[in-house]
């Protein structure tokens, strides 16, 4: 299991994970929506997570939502570097009604995100542009290479949930074990 924490003025974060796990999950962020999101993310990825954040909400959501990706990416980049005896690549589309949500993602420790999603306005209290804030922070702290892209869609609920499930879903695929890829890059490093 990993743990990394962070605290500042605005957040106080505490994430552990274990990617190898069968995806329970004990999340509280005092953010609803991101909650039902990590509790999905868990489910799907199998990865075991245990997040909880203490954030400046009273002003907005925009702290916590952001520094939870900043940790969760973090332990992730822990748990999954070196890349050794992982499949590496990882890709989904995920369906939630209407909508469906494509993620291809490359476990290079290289950063980098492609973000196309359609998502205006909010799903309840949560400010739906914070999806991207998430996905930006979480990944260029996990180290990944990602282009999560929405393929269709127009709820808004459905199509970042969606989002969320690919992510999850790619990420199960790229650390799937595979002992004959050994170091899976013609580098010898990752």
């Amino acid at each position: 299991m990993i743990t990394k924490t962070r605290t500042t003025k605005e957040t106080d974060i505490s994430v552990s994970l274990e990617i190898n796990g069968s995806g329970k999950s004990k999340i509280a962020t005092g953010v609803g929506f991101l909650d039902h999101m990590l509790e999905s993310f868990s489910k799907h990825s199998l990865i075991d997570l245990e997040v909880s954040c203490k954030g400046d909400t009273h002003i907005d959501d925009h702290h916590s939502v952001e520094d939870v990706g900043i940790v969760l990416g973090d332990a992730l980049s822990t748990a999954i570097y070196p890349v050794k005896n992982m499949e590496r690549f990882g890709s989904a589309n995920i369906v939630m009604d209407e909508a469906c949500v494509s993620c291809d993602l490359d476990l290079s420790n290289r950063p980098f995100l492609v973000y196309e999603l359609d998502v205006v306005g909010k799903v309840g209290q949560f400010d739906t542009e914070l999806t991207e804030e998430f996905f930006r922070a979480f990944i260029l702290n996990s180290k990944i290479s990602a282009h999560i892209v929405q393929l269709r869609g127009k709820n808004k609920h459905h199509i970042i949930e969606a989002a969320f499930k690919a992510v999850a879903v790619a990420i199960r695929r790229a650390t799937a074990t595979n002992e004959r890829v050994g170091i899976p890059s013609t580098k010898d490093v990752l």
